[in-house]
């Protein structure tokens, strides 16, 4: 069952994967005219009201399959304001080709006489609230006639994602709607018919640029809205933890602190100017910390726990202890993952094992990328927590929701790499659930990767990903002068 968002995702994989929305929109458009045919006789009198976006797309192209019918096309506004090109093109060919097409500028001129059946095509998926005129006019007229209305993905002012729908939404007789069920037509009283348009599975099972999508800001956000993220780490090492903490600042978070030993506060300071570090005493986390460490992680969006912690029995145990007390969304690494699996917490938990780490928290992991997939989808479930298991191909899951993610390069072997996904996973689970935030941060880091090896070729560090990061995260349908990948 997908949400508008997971439309516009699949659509932009679907795209990446090669199959063009041009192409997907001939497949909905064929789809719409199928069940049409389905429900009328040859000869029916058919109107089409269709949108300027590529709700209505799908119908204009529906059009041209239904020469067997007396088909009549109702855009609703003027067609120099269709919202897509594909669309354009659809309702320039129709223009061309002599179709019965007329163009709605005032509700009060919408006539679609009296049809045996209705297409509504005005609002699809990305569109919700009140309908307004001249679909508010058009919404009543079909209420008012006898002919049977098919909508198209989902009845018009109907919340795609089950929300609260417009008081003047369409009443559908029937509802054609592409590759899967949508949460709002949970709530519909007409009959749902699911159609295929040809998008990949691999759409669905890799991840890819249209999950980016998932990313946004508000123009009127302010300071700490895109996540406080607290890394906890250091003490044997220093190097981890502040990349964590530098890749969490370049994925997006907006304050990031670090809580690490005295003795290499200073040193981690010396990283960047851009961290804030929060120093406790000793040269290793250990059960006296927990209070102190544990309140202040209280105060983050999100918690990274395990860069450069090492795995002294004193930090695994301050580590149980951390786990146990904690409710809010933490990224475990490194030597902390040991304990995740002996652990009882009310914790969002985002683990982010290699293989070896994987075996050693009691997972089992294979050759095969889809077999170990399976295995991975099965330990998850059992954890109660979302995996992200780096390797070649990292799969990520939650138990319920499997994904496989395919960018990144054998130059990725270098150590760092992995504090660098800690650190991104850290950001975006702040503002994201724990499955997508791991699904963009393994898609991200990949992507940094082979950015980085294309323009310097192999011989990369792990800071290299940390410069790129910015750059892996832009959306596809982002325009930002200086270019990108």
């Amino acid at each position: 069952m997908l949400t508008a968002q997971d439309v516009a995702v699949l659509d932009a994989n679907a795209e990446a994967l090669g199959v063009p929305r041009k192409q997907l929109m001939e497949s909905s458009g064929n789809a719409v005219a199928r069940v049409v045919r389905d429900l009328v006789d040859p000869g029916a009198e058919v109107a089409i009201v269709a949108g300027r976006g590529n709700n209505g797309g799908d119908a204009l192209v529906a059009a041209r399959f239904l020469d067997d019918c007396e088909t009549t096309v109702h855009l609703l506004g003027r067609a120099s304001a269709i919202g897509t090109d594909i669309a354009r093109e659809n309702w320039d060919a129709l223009v061309a080709a002599d179709y019965d097409a007329r163009e709605v500028t005032d509700s009060t001129d919408l006539d679609f006489g009296s049809p045996d059946l209705v297409v509504d095509a005005m609002l699809g998926t990305g569109v919700a609230g009140d309908l307004r005129e001249p679909a508010a006019t058009a919404a009543e007229r079909m209420a008012a006639s006898d002919a049977t209305v098919l909508s198209v993905d989902v009845p018009s002012g109907v919340d795609p994602d089950g929300e609260a729908s417009a008081a003047n939404a369409v009443t559908a007789d029937h509802v054609v709607t592409f590759h899967e069920t949508k949460q709002g037509l949970e709530a519909v009283a007409a009959e749902v018919r699911v159609e295929p348009i040809g998008i990949p599975a691999a759409a669905e099972t890799f991840v890819g640029p249209g999950d980016l999508l998932r990313l946004g800001r508000d123009s009127t956000s302010h300071k700490g809205d895109h996540g406080e993220v607290l890394i906890v780490g250091g003490g044997p090492y220093t190097g981890a933890p502040a990349l964590s903490a530098r890749a969490a600042l370049r994925a997006g978070a907006d304050l990031v602190r670090v809580a690490c030993p005295s003795p290499v506060a200073r040193e981690m300071q010396g990283y960047s100017e851009n961290l804030i570090v929060r120093p406790f005493d000793g040269d290793h986390l250990g059960p006296g910390h927990v209070d102190a460490v544990g309140d202040l992680a209280a105060q983050h969006d999100t918690l990274v726990l395990g860069p450069g912690l090492g795995d002294a029995d004193e930090t695994l145990d301050a580590v149980r202890q951390l786990l146990s007390g904690f409710e809010g969304t933490a990224v475990v690494d490194a030597d902390a993952l040991q304990v995740v699996p002996e652990v009882m917490t009310d914790a969002t938990l985002l683990c982010t094992p290699h293989q070896g780490e994987l075996r050693k928290m009691g997972g089992e992991t294979a050759d095969d990328p889809a077999e170990r997939a399976t295995l991975v989808a099965e330990f998850a479930g059992d954890l109660g927590h979302t995996l992200l298991v780096k390797g070649a191909q990292d799969v990520i899951s939650d138990g319920e929701r499997t994904r496989r993610n395919r960018t990144g390069n054998p130059g990725m072997t270098v150590g760092g790499t992995g504090d660098v996904l800690a650190g991104a996973c850290g950001a975006l689970a702040s503002a994201l659930d724990a499955h997508d935030a791991a699904c963009i941060a393994a898609f991200a880091n990949g992507r940094a990767g082979d950015i980085a090896v294309e323009e310097q070729g192999y011989g990369l560090v792990a800071t290299d990903l940390v410069d790129t990061l910015p750059r892996a995260l832009r959306r596809p349908d982002e325009d930002i002068a200086g270019g990108g990948s």
